[in-house]
Formats: C-alpha cells, structure tokens, sequence
C-alpha cells in the first residue's frame, strides 16, 4: 500500500502528539487498571464504567491523535477520527445508556483470548516497539490507535453474549487499515492487528451463544 508519507514523518507525529499531550498519556494508561479492577472486584455498574473509558479512548484518538495530529501528514485522518468518534458514540450509546452488552470475566476462550490482548495493548505492544527502536517519543503510545484498537477487541471479548456486527465494524476496519500500514511502515508491533480482529470479530459474531439483549446483571 503507498502511503502519503514517510516512516519518518509518521514517527515524528507521535513525538510530537507524546510531548504535546504530556502527561495525558499516564493517565490514559491508568484507565486500564481501573476498568479491570471494577470487573474483578464485581464493582457496581461496571459495564457501563468499562463503556465509559471505551467511549473516552476512542473520542480521544478520533479528535486528539488523528485530526489536531495525524492531519497534518494525512487528510485522509479526518475521515478515521470521525469513524473513532462514531465508535466512542456506540460505546456511550448502546454500552453506558442503554447497557447492552454483558461483560464478565469467565474462564473460558473468550476470556482467555480477551486477556491476552489486554496484555498486549499494555505491557506487550511497548515492549515489542522499544525492542524494534521505537523509542519515546517517538513511538505509539496507549490511547493512539492500534494500542486502543487492541485493547477494546480484548474488553469486547468478556462479552457473554453473541455481539452484532456493526458493534465491532469500526474496530475491525481500523484492524485492516493498521496491519496495511505497518506492514508497509516495519512498524511490527501493529503487524498482529488483522489477526487479533478477525479472531475477536469471530468469537464475538458467530461463537457466542447468547444474543445481543438487556443485561440482567453482571
């Protein structure tokens, strides 16, 4: 795929976003733990606390990183932020308002898998970029797309229910896009996105038994 810009104009986006929004990033990063606290800890009306952080992260990215950023070296980043900010009106909508989706940690695949990616959003993804010299600044950080997109796909996977597909559309658009882009970019730790997706989207739309309804409960 040719891309409008240079391995190194992309990287100098996320320098610049990184210093730009300092110390945005720590507490971005610290919406992790809180939302996996709530589930684990049974705390009430986790669902749409879990929802709530959903919908931030990706108004964030859509507004932050991909129009005031990533505009500036792609206008096609004007079309991706409004589809993350469509996304973070999904979440808020059918997550927080309406409570839709039932979330709770059990031990079987999905949760399994969900936890791995989870993993990898947080601790995995920094690792395997520092590794291959993306260094801060100059490196995606969490609340930038592909970290966020990844993270989201192992939260939706705690899911109890069978998930409609334009739930997970966006994200797995932006799967494509991402793994596109890094393939093209050497930028490996992005490489996995397709797969991650396209597992989740499975797991989520076809092997689940429960349908998409009015939770009970978490």
């Amino acid at each position: 795929m040719q891309l409008p810009f240079t391995v190194e104009e992309f990287m100098s986006v996320f320098e610049r976003y990184n210093l730009s929004v300092w110390p945005a990033q720590l507490v971005l990063f610290a919406l992790a733990p809180v939302v996996l606290f709530c589930f684990y800890r049974n705390v009430s009306n986790a669902r749409q606390v879990v929802f709530a952080v959903l919908s931030f992260l990706w108004a964030w990215t859509g507004l932050v990183y991909h129009i005031g950023f990533f505009s500036s070296i792609n206008p096609l980043a004007y079309f991706f932020g409004g589809l993350f900010v469509a996304q973070s009106g999904i979440f808020f909508y059918f997550g927080v308002i309406r409570d839709k989706v039932i979330l709770i940690p059990r031990l079987n695949l999905q949760t399994i898998v969900g936890s791995f990616l989870i993993f990898y959003a947080l601790i995995a993804y920094p690792a395997i970029g520092f590794a291959m010299g993306h260094i801060y600044p100059k490196s995606p950080t969490f609340g930038t797309p592909c970290p966020t997109t990844i993270f989201t796909f192992g939260l939706l996977l705690f899911s109890v229910q069978r998930v409609p597909f334009f739930f997970l559309l966006i994200p797995l658009l932006w799967s494509l896009v991402g793994f596109s882009a890094a393939v093209s970019l050497g930028v490996v730790e992005d490489i996995g996105l397709i797969v991650f997706g396209a597992a989740a989207t499975v797991l989520l739309t076809v092997r689940s038994r429960h349908q998409f309804k009015s939770p009970t409960g978490i």
